[in-house]
């Protein structure tokens, strides 16, 4: 999703729990796009680091952002994790771990971002990353938290949407299916049970798990004066899997 807004011209913050990974991520992303667009000047792209699920982290964040950048018009909000495990046994620290960084964490980036705009009288736009599963209940895999984390980000979405209208500020929701991240490969769910991935494609209707450039679209279109007249919705990239 990086790498889409910055090929199509946008400036770029990256806000990461690991500061090194993120600026080593900026650099490969700059020198993509000095080679796709050579005789174009290299969009800026930063890395800073914050814990999302602290609100001190957030703003001093942000503080350092605008230090670097002229401004901050679009927020892509996308930290989270998922546990597999089965609801009778997740601890209550990693409950509150999960809706800390799921939640809470998208909660006090968009409305920081939003104070900021506000301050700014000045419009916005926000396109927060949910997942099917905030929609339906994926099958075999125990992550009761987590989907209850997903269908939150969707609502306070809707919910941020109708409230930050007549601000000029749009709110949306971007829900991928399964996806073939990296981190998703190294799941535990997946190397204790290898058969697992084959089961989830054959319920996708296009028989496969999408790799994230499917991603790069939809990002883009939420994030500009494409999308304008689109608030508060959820667009899901998911192979049609929850069409069945």
């Amino acid at each position: 999703m990086s790498r889409a807004l910055v090929l199509s011209g946008a400036d770029l913050a990256i806000v990461d729990l690991h500061r090194d990974e993120a600026a080593e991520r900026a650099r490969e992303i700059a020198e993509e796009f000095r080679e796709i667009h050579p005789s174009h000047m290299v969009p800026k792209i930063t890395a800073h680091y914050a814990d999302v699920s602290s609100k001190t982290d957030v703003d001093d964040s942000l503080r350092e952002i605008l230090n670097k950048h002229d401004r901050i018009t679009n927020l892509v909000s996308c930290a989270g994790f998922c546990e597999n495990c089965d609801a009778v046994d997740l601890p209550p620290e990693r409950i509150k771990r999960m809706l800390g960084v799921n939640l809470e964490g998208t909660y006090y980036v968009a409305t920081g971002v939003a104070r900021y705009l506000m301050g700014q009288n000045a419009p916005g736009n926000m396109v927060f990353i949910g997942s099917i599963s905030g929609s339906i209940v994926n099958v075999p895999q125990p992550q009761a938290m987590y989907n209850a984390s997903k269908a939150a980000i969707r609502h306070l979405a809707a919910s941020l949407a109708v409230e930050w209208a007549s601000k000029g500020i749009r709110v949306n929701c971007l829900s991928p299916g399964y996806m073939i991240t990296e981190i998703a490969m190294k799941a535990k769910i997946l190397i204790d049970n290898p058969g697992l991935k084959k089961e989830w494609e054959t319920k996708i209707p296009q028989r496969r798990m999408g790799p994230p450039e499917e991603l790069m679209g939809a990002v883009v279109f939420l994030s500009s004066d494409a999308s304008r007249y689109i608030t508060g919705e959820e667009i899901k990239v998911d192979g049609g899997y929850t069409v069945c």
